[in-house]
């Protein structure tokens, strides 16, 4: 917990100049690097290169997962939002795997992605979902465009486009509809000693419950159940359940695929939003986004507004 509470503020740190923390890639295109922490702290990032843009496969899994699996996000915000890596300008692809020892997390740090291999038993390797690796990167996109400040509601909404983005790469690698995904992130990567399947769900109800290990799912569903509490850096996970629970609803209303209508709304409103946006912002940013996009008093805008209506906006 302190490792990771460490490198939040590394990020937070960094993105406040979005510029320096961008390493470009040579020809401004697709550009990954693969690096291997060997079992050092995240002080001694990224480690040693083992795989780069164009290298075959290697033997170890963890290294081709997030090879692939980042080159699936670059090629999700190419194809579905013409955008050129997390900073629209070609971005370096960094990842950095086995780092620490048992290690339970990975992280975004404002430069590179950093991949813990879990400790057997609550968690196995980090590289494994194809969702958290989305998550994580999309920071990265956030931290490029509005950069969302990582505290209350604003970091809820940080930590809630990381899950829209984890969650619909997913759905487009494997071409599902809206009823078709399972709408949870983490779900790869949760070891046997937890009864729990995933990390968060979308869908109402709690994700896991009664756990051993993590007890009771925190996240509400709707805002009058919002924490309001000073952990979790004024609750950016666990409030980030509440337009969650919308942009699933929104989808769900949509049908189809959720990246194809839902998808750009989001991401139309994630350029509007600014650093200090809060959920009542969120909620008019994505309204007008979808007049916009399909027409004043559209089916999508009033799916929208549904959509947030439902969850007590």
């Amino acid at each position: 917990m302190a490792a990771a509470a460490a490198m939040r503020t590394q990020r937070m740190v960094l993105a406040t100049l979005p510029a320096m923390s961008a390493i470009p890639s040579p020809a401004a295109r697709k550009h990954r690097l693969v690096y291997d922490a060997e079992h050092g702290s995240a002080w001694s990032l990224p480690g040693k290169l083992v795989r780069q843009e164009g290298d075959d496969a290697v033997d170890d899994v963890a290294v081709n997962e997030a090879y692939d699996y980042s080159g699936h996000v670059y090629d999700f915000y190419k194809d579905i939002f013409s955008r050129n890596s997390l900073d629209d300008r070609g971005m370096s692809l960094i990842s950095s795997v086995h780092l620490g020892y048992n290690y339970n997390n990975a992280f975004w740090n404002g430069e590179q992605m950093a991949y813990g291999d879990g400790d057997g038993s609550l968690f196995v390797r980090f590289t494994k979902s194809q969702d958290v690796v989305g998550h994580e990167l999309t920071h990265g996109v956030v931290t490029h465009t509005c950069n969302l400040e990582y505290q209350g509601e604003s970091g809820a909404l940080n930590e809630h486009f990381a899950d829209v983005m984890g969650a619909l790469v997913t759905q487009w690698r494997a071409g599902q509809t809206v009823t078709e995904a399972a709408w949870t992130i983490g779900a790869e990567i949760m070891g046997p000693g937890t009864t729990a399947k995933c990390l968060r769900t979308f869908k109402a109800g709690p994700a896991y419950s009664g756990d051993p290990i993590l007890g009771d799912d925190p996240q509400p569903k709707h805002l009058k159940d919002k924490y309001t509490g000073s952990g979790d850096y004024g609750g950016v996970h666990i409030n980030s359940g509440i337009p969650n629970h919308a942009f699933y609803l929104l989808a769900m209303e949509l049908g189809g695929r959720a990246w194809e209508k839902a998808g750009i709304i989001w991401y139309k409103a994630l350029l509007a939003l600014n650093r200090f946006s809060d959920f009542v912002g969120m909620v008019e940013e994505t309204q007008a986004a979808a007049g916009t996009l399909y027409g004043s008093g559209s089916a999508e805008q009033k799916a929208v507004s549904k959509g947030w209506k439902t969850v007590g906006f």
